[in-house]
């Protein structure tokens, strides 16, 4: 990178463009123009029609996109850049060696993380300096026969193409965005990067991700009392990966790494932090559309109320399996309506069409009659623009609106790491 000029990106596992709208800004809008990304890709393997692929076009135009295979792709077509970003599924990231042993690696079943290792590896001295991640929050304890391995193997894999990795669990409500979603993001600083130079300097890793990092900047943080002394913590994660695939065991079946926490040479130091924010809340309520905007068949029949009150209750139970075997079965209740004096529920994938459903959210309107948010409201929850999904049916938007991340937090960490990366300049 050249002071003054954009970063230079490359979207992986894209969706509908998610982290490219927290870098860049809204398309057709003036934005800071820290970012550019120069190529993405988004491929469904399920489905025949690309939904996600043609929204993404639609909005930032099909320039540098691929809608191909990731695993197809050749390296050669994939162009040079200064950060890689992805939003990857959660997957089973185990290993195990090849007959020939050469690579010592094989039946990767967490393919698309093998894509992103791939890529860094076979870029090579181009690979990029700057890496950040999005994934659900159970990615640190998974699987749960081994809680913890998945990560511990991403963790050694960046290490050995030698990545400085720090992250953390973040609930967007934490810091008054609409919607309770927690996920963990993950940034990553290449060998020889000005930040990987920045964060050795420090006397103790901590001090990097209390006070110093890009995401403790965009998201301040305090350290629980009772939490570890500040020079213990630390744990290496030992083996190559086939042995860490194997042997990896959290203490008592619990896993080692916490909310917060950073990686140098496979050297972990990892801690439970909480937010720290005193700013604004936003709710479910502020983002609704006025009610002459809804189309009617996001009303529920008053016919099916008893269901949704049914499927949200509390319950306890008698149930059969489809092998005939009899077990008791509970759960507690959900709000029914949805709270609308906090932020929202976090949004699924199943939030989509009119069928009962304990998850999808329901609110109750001034006039008394109930109803199911709309797909500009699921895009508000996610801090997404009015309309980013408009164009495919209303069931994969909200499909789209359970697989995204929130937009604002990508936002605040792509500027703080932006400035961070100035300031070393």
């Amino acid at each position: 990178m050249t002071k003054g000029k954009p970063l230079k990106v490359i979207e992986l596992f894209a969706g509908v463009g998610g982290f490219r709208l927290g870098l860049e800004g809204e398309p057709g809008k003036k934005n800071e123009g820290n970012y550019e990304v120069v190529w993405s890709n988004q491929w469904e393997p399920t489905t025949k029609q690309q939904h996600a692929s043609d929204i993404y076009k639609l909005r930032f135009s099909s320039k540098g996109h691929s809608n191909e295979d990731i695993t197809k792709v050749s390296i050669n077509d994939i162009p040079d850049h200064d950060l890689l970003v992805g939003g990857f599924p959660c997957q089973d990231y185990s290993v195990a060696r090849t007959l020939s042993k050469a690579e010592g690696l094989v039946g990767k079943k967490g393919v698309l993380w093998w894509q992103i290792h791939r890529i860094l590896k076979e870029k090579g001295q181009h690979s990029p300096n700057y890496l950040f991640l999005e994934n659900v929050d159970r990615l640190l304890k998974s699987p749960a026969k081994q809680r913890g391995r998945d990560f511990g193997i991403m963790l050694a894999s960046l290490s050995d193409l030698g990545y400085i990795v720090e992250w953390r669990v973040i609930n967007a409500a934490d810091y008054g965005m609409p919607q309770r979603r927690r996920r963990v993001y993950i940034l990553a600083y290449k060998k020889g990067s000005e930040i990987y130079k920045r964060i050795i300097e420090r006397e103790h890793l901590a001090y990097w991700f209390l006070s110093d990092g890009p995401i403790t900047k965009a998201f301040p943080i305090i350290q629980n009392k009772t939490d570890i002394p500040i020079n213990e913590g630390f744990f290496k994660l030992e083996g190559d990966l086939f042995e860490i695939s194997g042997v990896f065991k959290g203490d008592r079946n619990m896993s080692p790494f916490q909310n917060t926490g950073i990686m140098k040479d496979r050297e972990v130091f990892t801690i439970h932090t909480a937010p720290k924010y005193s700013g604004e809340r936003q709710t479910l309520g502020q983002i609704l559309q006025k009610e002459s905007e809804v189309p009617l068949e996001y009303y529920i029949d008053e016919k099916d109320i008893p269901r949704w009150k049914y499927l949200k209750g509390a319950k306890k139970e008698l149930r059969k399996s489809s092998g005939g075997f009899e077990y008791n079965y509970s759960e507690g209740s959900m709000s029914f309506p949805d709270l609308l004096d906090k932020p929202s529920r976090t949004i699924i994938t199943g939030e989509g069409g009119a069928t009962p459903s304990r998850f999808k959210h329901v609110i109750k309107t001034k006039i008394g009659k109930y109803r199911r948010l709309t797909p500009i409201e699921l895009e508000k929850l996610n801090m997404f623009p009015v309309n980013h999904t408009k164009g495919v049916p209303d069931s994969r938007r909200a499909f789209f609106m359970g697989n995204a991340l929130v937009v604002g937090v990508v936002d605040k960490i792509g500027k703080a790491l932006f400035q961070t990366l100035d300031e070393a300049l």
